[in-house]
């Protein structure tokens, strides 16, 4: 048993059945076919534990109001065997649950024996999933909107991977398509320029203005001289693209390693081309009907597909889209490699495509409900209370390079997944560094590296830990106590709803929580110097706060330190 929220849920449908059962043999309720039972955590903790709106999902069979159906349940509730301590009728015909403290006992237990492991659930069942995530133009340096897709996509796939999911983060690498075209025109007008002058070669006007494309050109001309002066266009674009892509491709992947995103797969969108991938792709739907010829170009067929509009798979120069493209990709995702499951990470900008591209899955047999697109919305930065654009040691655009440089890797990390996905978010760079409990990474940090130096000094003293077998956990009964404890309870069952809303917001919210409620304890209870049985209960539950915060932390891929 990993979440002990699961078992509650399962004695509070047991004891709810053979209540309704008790009912039907007493006749004071008819035969009911009981729905799958909503049972869930009140808002407010005065309404018990959990509570079910059960009464309220079966009130057409029942032939009587919510309510009247509760209060006939209400004697036949039998708890014996359970953690639940008495039950309340409220309002229209809620039944709220009130438990025993021993739940909460048998939660440290489990945080001892789990340690590390603790928070893990099985809700994925070992579903194949694929997290795509930042997948930017290798044209340039990465930037905040990248930053805030990589560590949304990264903490996804970590949370996925932790509720049961087999998990595959990878990048698609867009090295085919206008954008290459772009970079090669920009990198072969700079070369030229060089050789030239500035006023003999225009520069495209589309083209990639950035200094790193300057830098690429000096370089390859610090190896190679003048050779492609004597080449044709096309070869001098291609010669110079085949140099830069690549060491673009590597500070990518430097970036993103010391962002703490490590990915199993880099899919390059050129080898879906190379492979004859688009081609095939493009006459599977052409031969199945889903696709217009007009104006001497192949376009999908929105109408068949219940979009309100056609979209170009090939121009009329036959150059396939980057639509086609992606259909090709996403085919591969589900076809070629066989995941049960598709998930990318979009700017909010691309909302227009999520629909169109979950329509083009459905010639191939593929459920559009295996493509889910999680869309994130814009970041700003502040510093000193005003926006922020420039970096400090550059004076250009604030790359992710230049903020984890600024901020940090930790704090980038925690701040970024602070907010819900769809949520704009307003990133103070001041804030970020800030060692007070306002920044709310170190408020996290300073909790875990807290309780490592409570732990410390008790062992200089020759106080360790005990196993938990050997201790009392009834002697924690203060409000404190009961009130960490129930939220170190909490953990799988948030791994468990972030996993299921893809929100790993949920858990910096919940370990800050954490953080808090450990802060409350320490301030109201002491741990050294008290009767050694209590001194032990409550080393238990100070361990057990140290091993969930650690564990959240690496699991969002942020440092846990023991001093600070």
């Amino acid at each position: 048993m990993n979440n002990i929220f699961d078992k509650i849920r399962e004695q509070i449908i047991s004891v709810t059945k053979e209540a309704f059962l008790a009912c039907e043999k007493k006749g004071t309720l008819p035969k009911i076919e009981l729905p799958d039972m909503a049972v869930e955590v009140p808002r407010e903790r005065g309404f018990g534990d959990f509570s079910t709106n059960v009464a309220m999902q079966v009130s057409k069979q029942a032939k009587l109001p919510p309510r009247k159906t509760a209060e006939a349940l209400y004697p036949e509730f039998n708890f014996e065997g359970t953690y639940i301590e008495k039950i309340e009728i409220a309002g229209p015909g809620f039944i709220n649950f009130y438990l025993k403290r021993d739940w909460l006992y048998d939660a440290l237990q489990l945080i001892q024996q789990k340690r590390e492991k603790y928070g893990e659930v099985d809700v994925g069942k070992g579903v194949k999933v694929n997290v795509e995530f930042v997948s930017a133009n290798p044209t340039g340096p990465l930037h905040m909107g990248n930053a805030r897709g990589g560590a949304l996509g990264d903490c996804i796939a970590s949370v996925l991977k932790k509720a049961g999911y087999d998990v595959t983060r990878e990048f698609y690498i867009n090295d085919a398509g206008n954008q290459i075209e772009r970079f090669g025109m920009s990198l072969e007008a700079r070369y030229l320029q060089h050789f030239m002058g500035e006023d003999k070669v225009e520069f495209p006007e589309d083209g990639y203005h950035g200094e790193d494309i300057i830098e690429h050109v000096k370089s390859y001309i610090d190896q190679y001289g003048d050779i492609l002066l004597s080449k044709t266009s096309e070869e001098r674009q291609q010669a110079l693209v085949d140099y830069a892509l690549p060491i673009n491709i590597q500070r990518i992947r430097e970036t993103l390693s010391s962002y703490g995103i490590e990915y199993d797969v880099w899919f390059s969108e050129k080898s879906l081309h190379d492979s004859g991938a688009v081609k095939e792709t493009i006459d599977f739907l052409k031969e199945n009907g889903y696709t217009v010829e007009k104006d001497g170009a192949i376009w999908l067929n929105g109408e068949k597909l219940g979009l309100d509009k056609d979209e170009v798979l090939v121009r009329n120069n036959g150059v396939p889209t980057y639509m086609a493209a992606d259909i090709a990709y996403h085919r591969n995702k589900f076809i070629t490699r066989g995941f049960d499951w598709a998930i990318d990470l979009w700017g909010a900008d691309h909302h227009g495509h999520v629909g169109r591209m979950k329509a083009a899955m459905k010639p191939f047999g593929i459920d559009s409900d295996k493509l889910h697109v999680v869309l994130f919305q814009l970041v700003r930065l502040y510093r000193n209370g005003e926006i922020a654009r420039m970096s400090k040691r550059t004076g250009k655009a604030i790359s992710l390079g230049d903020l984890l440089e600024e901020v940090g890797r930790d704090a980038a990390r925690f701040i970024f997944n602070m907010k819900t996905s769809g949520s704009h978010l307003d990133f103070d760079l001041d804030l970020a560094v800030k060692q007070s409990n306002e920044n709310p990474v170190f408020y996290v940090q300073y909790a875990h590296a807290r309780i490592c130096s409570i732990l410390r000094k008790l062992a200089e003293e020759g106080v360790v830990p005990p196993s938990v077998d050997q201790v009392d956990l009834t002697l924690l009964k203060e409000n404190e106590e009961i009130e960490l404890m129930r939220k170190l309870a909490e953990y799988p069952e948030e791994i468990t709803l972030s996993a299921k809303t893809l929100e790993p917001s949920r858990l910096t919210r919940y370990v800050m929580e954490v953080a808090s409620s450990f802060h409350s304890f320490y301030n109201a209870c002491r741990v050294r110097g008290e009767e050694e049985k209590l001194m032990m209960a409550r080393l238990i539950l100070v361990d057990s706060t140290r091993i969930v915060i650690k564990n959240v932390l690496e699991l969002i891929s942020i440092s846990a330190p023991e001093k600070m």
